[in-house]
């Protein structure tokens, strides 16, 4: 009874907590003019002192900048399956020149440091600056290759938690957090693996989640108490049949 309610507990939460999330990957197509020079949501973060920032606004849209150099090649990809990889489907590209000109996706095309392929796509950074970008994101659970090692930060959506260990998670350890106008933002001084995690959760999850642990409760013990019953019915039959003693429990 135990095993099936701990597993049942466990489907229903990876089922609210996940449904409706999806990775956005593209199909190999080359990126159109109006995606590339696609307004972002919100302005870039390019004050950041991070080597990157990464800003989840909506849950589902992540706005990354990344310190770069003269001449670095990043190679934008994501695992889309086991031992696969697809591009990342990126949007709004910009790059920041060291002096505050901004120059568009379309331009950097144009020069050639843009180019994609079915598994990824590459960015030639024209100078010393930052690039940046908006790609889709899964609600609660961010994984992002490590495309540059060093400093990065992580703004969670407004609303967003990490209190809870069994919902939230980070990867490489030795992050840090730290709430800021009811934002979470979790920072790790230095990254050299090969991915990052960050795992979280919304205020109200933990509500859905205490009342799915209520209602599973009372089917186990409503369950229990009909098991119990069964087996007194049980034995006052065989009472009755004479097959057992009237006071053995």
């Amino acid at each position: 009874m135990n095993r099936r309610l701990g597993l049942a507990v466990l489907a229903v939460l990876t089922l609210t907590l996940t449904a409706g999330c999806l990775d956005y990957v593209t199909d190999g197509g080359e990126i159109s003019d109006d995606v590339l020079d696609a307004e972002p949501a919100d302005a870039y973060d390019w004050e950041t002192d991070r080597n990157v920032s990464l800003t989840l606004d909506t849950g589902s849209e992540l706005q990354a900048v990344y310190n770069v150099s003269a001449g670095q090649r990043l190679r934008l990809y994501q695992p889309t399956s086991i031992g696969q990889e697809g591009p990342l489907d990126i949007s709004a590209v910009r790059f920041r020149y060291a002096n505050g000109t901004v120059i568009s996706g379309t331009e950097l095309r144009a020069r050639g440091e843009i180019d994609q392929t079915p598994d990824e796509v590459y960015v030639t950074t024209p100078a010393d600056g930052r690039l940046a970008f908006t790609a889709g994101a899964t609600p609660r659970r961010l994984t992002l290759p490590v495309y540059i090692e060093g400093s990065y930060e992580v703004v969670l959506p407004e609303g967003s938690r990490m209190d809870f260990f069994l919902f939230s998670n980070t990867v490489p350890a030795g992050a840090t957090t730290e709430r800021v106008d009811n934002r979470v933002h979790v920072t790790w001084e230095n990254v050299e693996s090969s991915s990052i995690l960050v795992q979280y959760y919304k205020q109200n999850d933990l509500t859905i989640f205490g009342a799915i642990i209520g209602i599973l409760s009372a089917i186990a013990v409503g369950g229990l108490y009909y098991y119990r019953r069964q087996i007194d019915r049980l034995h006052e039959t065989r009472v009755e049949m004479g097959l057992d003693d009237e006071d053995e429990q």
